[in-house]
């Protein structure tokens, strides 16, 4: 009886489908009334039961686009006017490619997304940019902007920066690369948003180099600030009142620029006591500079990335004093001036290191066996391009390292004898990866899978690239090991490259999937899609 039932309604819906078929379609505008029968038609089926998701409050609804991923919100954007609405009024985050013919665009744009609170602008650097006029329009539209991204948008001038930061004084981050403002762009921005936290500047062109070179900063937003990031500057150092009016500053990240920093790292170090991370790569500093940074007792981080003037003697001199320091990465560039004496010190002074990366270090038994005995803590260790860290060296670590859970062995002379004795040593341990490491055979890898069957073992002897999930990519300067997730164990990574030519390994886990409520949208659209067809 129900079956047919079932059926009557399934001819009565398909008749009534035809009907709405075979009626003439009129290009007339609806009245409003007209609109407002028509939407009330669509909510409910001929069975008479009801569309839900009409029925979501639009707060709701906008919760359940914020969870979708950036296609799949375009998508919905695209059902009906309605949600065309809520998803822009609800999209805090927008992207542009800031060529110049964006400029007509910005009124409709920023019509549409009239909540955008984190705007990326970016232009192909061959293309002309967005010039002053086009990002004071943005700014006028957006006053609440709270991260501002620019990439290769040349035509901005420091008038521009200056109109801009009078408009959005609510700024939090500002990021900004290739482009060919100057000095007092970036003053202008310091000294109307006291609320500036975070800052990165790469390859800002319009900096005068040399002697004549404006000082930037300290402005009022030096109160704020807890990260700066400076990167390819000619002079960064002209950076040097802003960092060292930066009091409740916790992140220093210096690459690649030029400029004597042993000279202002004790000025720095004097003014700013609260450091929790310092990474230099490829900067003027020696063992004075290390010498000052000692003084940072807070220090729980710092990576020392191909500075070639700094010996055993500043690491020493950092590990002495910072007795917080939990993560340490040298890339020593083969120079040969870092290696057992300082490693010892850290492992007599720092007994709560927890990431420990060696590259172009060549640490030999005697200072990994007490770095294993005396950080029990340490639960990730990378050795890369390390001539004097054998078979020997593994054991060693393989019998002492009761807590370790993430190694990464690259270029280095091992054999299957190491991976066998990794085997039956490491406890904790739930990954491995080694890498061009000629000695290592598959059937050593297999060996050592089939002693540890929990345990994620992913071998590139160098000749092709295992074709997995959980292959490593290159990535800059260190090793970087992300925070350890429960539920992770042996979960596969994705492969990650930056432009950098040095290489590392980055251990991630599974992709999440889709939030719930995402998922519960596209089944309910779908039941709904079937229902009027």
């Amino acid at each position: 009886m129900g079956q047919l039932v079932s059926a009557a309604k399934l001819r009565s819906r398909r008749d009534w489908d035809h009907r709405q078929r075979s009626k003439p379609k009129s290009t007339a505008l609806i009245c409003p009334m007209q609109a407002e029968e028509a939407e009330e038609l669509d909510r409910t089926s001929i069975d008479g039961s009801s569309d839900f998701i009409s029925d979501l409050p639009d707060e709701c609804l906008a919760c359940i686009f914020q969870s979708l991923s950036t296609g799949d919100r375009k998508r919905c954007s695209l059902v009906c006017r309605r949600w065309l609405v809520i998803e822009g009024q609800s999209r805090h985050r927008l992207s542009l490619n800031a060529q110049s013919d964006l400029h007509p665009l910005i009124p409709s744009i920023f019509s549409r997304f009239d909540a955008v609170t984190k705007l990326a602008l970016k232009c192909d650097r061959r293309s002309v940019s967005i010039g002053d006029e086009a990002l004071v329009l943005i700014s006028e539209r957006c006053r609440n902007m709270t991260r501002l991204k620019l990439r290769a948008c040349r035509d901005l001038t420091d008038a521009g920066m200056s109109a801009f930061a009078k408009n959005c004084r609510s700024l939090k981050k500002l990021s900004c690369g290739s482009c060919t403002f100057g000095a007092k762009g970036m003053n202008a921005v310091l000294d109307n948003c006291p609320a500036l936290e975070e800052l990165s500047v790469k390859r800002l062109r319009g900096i005068t180099d040399g002697a004549a070179a404006e000082p930037i900063g300290p402005g009022v937003a030096a109160a704020a600030l807890k990260t700066i990031c400076l990167k390819e500057l000619y002079n960064g150092q002209c950076f040097g009142p802003l960092i060292i009016g930066a009091k409740n500053l916790r992140s220093l990240k210096l690459f690649r620029c030029s400029g004597d920093w042993d000279k202002l790292f004790p000025l720095i170090v004097e003014r700013v006591t609260g450091l929790v991370e310092i990474h230099m790569e490829r900067i003027q500093v020696s063992d004075v500079g290390l010498a000052a940074i000692s003084n940072c007792l807070n220090l729980e981080i710092l990576h020392l990335v191909k500075t070639p003037e700094c010996s055993n003697f500043g690491l020493a001199a950092v590990a002495e004093k910072c007795k917080l320091l939990r993560k340490l990465h040298v890339d020593g560039w083969k120079a040969n001036r870092i290696g057992d004496q300082g490693l010892i010190v850290v492992a007599k002074s720092c007994p709560n290191l927890q990431e420990l990366v060696l590259i172009g270090v060549n640490p030999t038994k005697l200072s990994l066996e007490m770095l294993a005995s005396d950080c029990l803590n340490l639960e990730r260790l990378a050795l890369c391009g390390s001539d004097t860290v054998g078979d020997a060296e593994i054991s060693c670590i393989a019998m002492k390292c009761l807590a370790l859970k993430k190694l990464c062995i690259k270029n280095c002379p091992i054999s299957d004898c190491g991976m066998e004795a990794l085997g039956t040593g490491c406890p904790n341990l739930i990954k491995v990866k080694v890498k061009k490491c000629r000695g290592v055979t598959s059937e050593g890898a297999d060996c050592l899978r089939a002693i540890r069957g929990s345990l994620a073992v992913n071998l590139d002897i160098g000749e092709q690239l295992a074709a997995s999930a959980s292959d490593v990519g290159a990535q800059n300067h260190g090793v970087e090991f992300p925070p350890m997730v429960a539920g992770q164990i042996g979960a596969p990574s994705i492969a990650s490259s930056s432009t950098v030519r040095s290489t590392s390994f980055k251990f991630l886990g599974l992709l999440g999937g889709r939030s719930f409520m995402a998922c519960t949208l596209r089944r309910l659209a779908s039941t709904n899609g079937s229902s009027r067809s």
